[in-house]
């Protein structure tokens, strides 16, 4: 599994520097080289790894902190490469991606609490039974709901310059707290 998450990382550095994207595929080299690396995905998982055998639980701004990295460090990057490559403005597709990514693992955190383990394809309650900090220890099941509620708003609220051109991702934001898996 490492070897083929090795290849595919791999694999989209080699797409990311195909000459036929033209001018901006440096840019878009540099905004996947900070997603995947020590400023994004790879910082987030040392976070999670650090916090698996701190002393004291990570507080609400930690998990923040931990999980843009991690997993939104990933979003923004798919967000934002259409805008980089077209050397449009990436700002309101960095902010949808920001919330969206919160969105997504508030939205896991709360799947981990009330999902069917069958419908998720995973093993549930299992932060609870670790003593993990989560969106849900810290707000509260209820309180988790409405962050992720409130993070969706955000998140249609960003693509308001896109009109209804972003109909689908909005579509795709309001599926991230929907899902059950």
């Amino acid at each position: 599994a490492v070897l083929a998450g090795d290849a595919l990382q791999a694999l989209a550095f080699e797409l990311c520097c195909d000459p036929a994207l033209g001018a901006h595929r440096i840019d878009l080299v540099a905004a996947l080289t900070k997603a995947a690396g020590a400023e994004g995905m790879v910082l987030g998982q040392a976070l999670d790894i650090a916090a698996e055998t701190a002393d004291r639980p990570l507080t609400l701004a930690q998990i923040t902190a931990l999980q843009s990295a991690k997993t939104g460090a990933l979003f923004g990057f798919a967000a934002e490469a259409g805008a980089i490559l077209a050397g449009a403005d990436r700002a309101p597709l960095t902010a949808y991606a920001a919330a969206l990514g919160l969105a997504f693992q508030i939205a896991d955190d709360i799947l981990d609490v009330t999902g069917d383990a069958a419908l998720a394809g995973k093993a549930l309650r299992k932060d609870a039974a670790a003593g993990k900090a989560t969106f849900v220890s810290h707000l509260g099941l209820s309180g988790a709901q409405t962050r992720a509620r409130d993070l969706v708003a955000q998140a249609e609220a960003a693509l308001a310059p896109y009109g209804q051109k972003a109909e689908s991702l909005r579509m795709a934001a309001r599926f991230v707290i929907q899902r059950e898996s």
